[in-house]
């Protein structure tokens, strides 16, 4: 029966867009200036490009920040009636842009389209002495946005419009590729989203959670991680399950005021060194008890990394049949707790540490509580 149900999906199934992988994500901010300066600062990114007043830009300012093979744009408005002071005004700083590298990005755009997706903007083709370059946007969840980038042609520092920044360098803290970008959405809304990945982007289920694998006494969450086929993209989708008090998905929805980016998650080589660099740069993370560690010679089995040091970061690590990983959650990076960030080294393992999803879900539930919203 369950190979027959198989055999029925690969029939069903639509062809994939082709996606290289992510390209970028921009924020929408307050202030972009001072967003870019904590960016840069805190994490490490060198600051590459800059797009506003100064290069004719009337509405929009843009930072470009960049450290290894991940890419941020910190957008911020130039008057109250834009649409990037209205996205603040209802959700706060937050993400509004998955951006995903193609190579066609006119077919990708209308391959989304003819298959359900709302347009957010058609395909634009910009030049400059460095290029060519075409994108286009469809929305998806909540007022976020996939903007399909084509910039093969395109041998500037990011895009045409934007000018160079130099000097700006800080030498980073080992952030190398964004590993997942995960979305929270309402209750009962997880399968609409999940369809909308299928029968628009061609991706498919390529892990899922239920209530049971990611539970406190108190809250639950339901998740599915959707994927292309070379595992490029990887985009887990989570909702609230019902439990005894608030799970931390709803406490985002309250506070977001519709479905968003819940966290990015940033891959390195070397989570120990990357670790300790932000905690001496300010960056806070989620705490997890001393008795995590004690029990983790048997949970995970032997590994590379000194266990004590493991515990003064704070890292989880969980075992998997092609090996392991590492990984460890910030606090909210906004004023109102929503976004928040993921740092993950994987040696073999290609999940997404469902071992540790009861520490990690009592660690935010003590923020929760402190913040009083569990």
């Amino acid at each position: 029966m369950v190979k027959e149900m198989e055999r029925q999906a690969e029939k069903t199934a639509v062809e994939e867009i082709a996606i290289d992988g992510f390209d970028h994500v921009e924020f929408f901010v307050g202030n972009a200036l001072q967003a870019c300066y904590y960016y840069h600062h805190g994490f490490g990114f060198d600051i590459v490009g800059f797009r506003g007043l100064e290069t004719g830009r009337r509405d929009k300012v843009s930072y470009v920040l960049q450290q290894g093979g991940v890419r941020l744009v910190i957008t911020g408005a130039l008057n109250a009636d834009d649409e990037v002071a209205q996205h603040v005004h209802k959700h706060g700083d937050g993400v509004k842009s998955i951006a995903l590298r193609v190579r066609d990005a006119k077919k990708c755009y209308e391959t989304a389209i003819a298959r359900g997706a709302k347009s957010f903007a058609e395909p634009l083709t910009e030049s400059d002495e460095y290029g060519t370059m075409t994108t286009a946007a469809v929305h998806t969840y909540g007022d976020t946005i996939h903007t399909f980038i084509e910039r093969q042609n395109y041998k500037g520092n990011f895009a045409p419009g934007f000018k160079p920044i130099e000097g700006k360098v800080d030498g980073g803290v080992g952030l190398a590729a964004i590993d997942h970008c995960v979305g929270n959405v309402e209750v009962e809304r997880m399968d609409y989203w999940v369809d909308f990945y299928k029968d628009v982007f061609g991706f498919y289920v390529y892990q899922y959670f239920d209530a049971n694998d990611i539970s406190t006494k108190y809250s639950s969450l339901v998740s599915k991680v959707m994927s292309n086929k070379t595992g490029s993209v990887k985009l887990p989708i989570n909702e609230p399950a019902i439990g005894v008090r608030k799970s931390q998905i709803q406490e985002y929805l309250d506070y977001y005021l519709a479905p968003g980016v819940q966290h990015i998650a940033i891959a390195t080589r070397d989570i120990i060194g990357t670790v300790a660099a932000l905690h001496a740069r300010g960056i806070e993370f989620l705490k997890v008890p001393r008795s995590y560690y004690d029990s983790l010679p048997e949970r995970v089995g032997e590994i590379d990394e000194d266990i004590e040091e493991l515990a003064k970061l704070g890292i989880l690590v969980d075992r998997e049949s092609d090996g392991y990983l590492l990984q460890i959650f910030t606090k909210p990076v906004e004023d109102r707790p929503t976004l928040f960030f993921e740092v993950i080294q994987r040696k073999g393992a290609k999940g997404f540490g469902k071992g540790n999803f009861k520490a990690l879900f009592e660690s935010i539930e003590r923020e929760q509580e402190s913040r009083g919203n569990l």
